[in-house]
């Protein structure tokens, strides 16, 4: 069961810690002091997690069971690689018999038992390299991508809900049915006709925001759970009927 962490810490390290003045701007010196006090980074590197983000992803399990019984998993915006661990825990991925792949533009230690591609998952090759390295259809496809920021709130906010939706049309392109989507989207932020989508190809789909979530933040977790199954063409119909006779 993952609970929050309450009061301290287990990592001996005492909270409420403050940053000395001197170089750092006043705003890099808030960000650094909330960082270290942060009771889920201080849990992360105790359980030998490689960020905060592994408890979003767990919490959202807890309550939602997306990782139960998965056998293939796709991890998009992986790094640092908190989701792939968890992702290659669950499957029981190995480099022998590798059931997690990943993809981020940034670099990314490896992981036992993930395949990592280090490219843009916006370039046309990611797709089909992505469904290479899984080396089977996947169960869950999950995305905690983001655009890298501009400065510019309307401008940010716009580029990671696009790859919010380049994520979930790729996510009913190789789900298996049944399999369920997780992507990082922003409150008040996902598109109508997003919505509608998963909404036809998904038997639920819902916003959830995890408590390790910073309450501050905007940003949310769209949930598409049970996928039904990619339509048949028209000449799979007749392929079908054709093999039936």
């Amino acid at each position: 069961m993952t609970k929050p962490p309450v009061g301290g810490n287990r990592s001996g390290r005492k909270l409420g810690q403050k940053v000395k003045k001197g170089k750092l701007k006043a705003s890099s010196r808030r960000w650094l002091e909330r960082h270290i006090n942060d009771p889920y980074v201080q849990r992360a590197q105790l359980e030998g997690y490689r960020a905060r983000a592994a408890f979003k992803l767990l919490e959202i399990d807890e309550k939602h069971k997306i990782l139960n019984g998965a056998r293939r998993i796709i991890d998009l915006g992986a790094a640092p690689g908190s989701w792939s661990q968890i992702a290659a825990k669950v499957t029981n991925s190995t480099d022998a018999d590798p059931r997690v792949a990943a993809i981020d533009f940034l670099e990314v230690d490896p992981i036992p038992g993930v395949r990592i591609l280090q490219m843009d998952f916006l370039d046309p090759e990611a797709p089909g390299k992505l469904k290479e390295a899984i080396g089977g259809t996947p169960d869950l496809v999950i995305s905690d991508m983001a655009a890298p920021t501009t400065g510019h709130r309307q401008t940010d906010h716009l580029r990671t809900m696009h790859l919010c939706e380049v994520a979930a049309y790729f996510a009913v392109d190789v789900l298996a049915e049944g399999g369920h989507f997780l992507a990082k989207t922003f409150q008040g932020g996902t598109e109508r006709d997003l919505l509608n989508m998963l909404k036809q190809n998904f038997r639920q789909v819902i916003h959830v925001k995890p408590a390790s979530s910073r309450a501050e933040s905007v940003e949310m977790f769209l949930l598409a759970k049970g996928f039904k199954g990619r339509q048949k063409t028209g000449s799979e119909t007749e392929t079908e009927d054709e093999a039936a006779e």
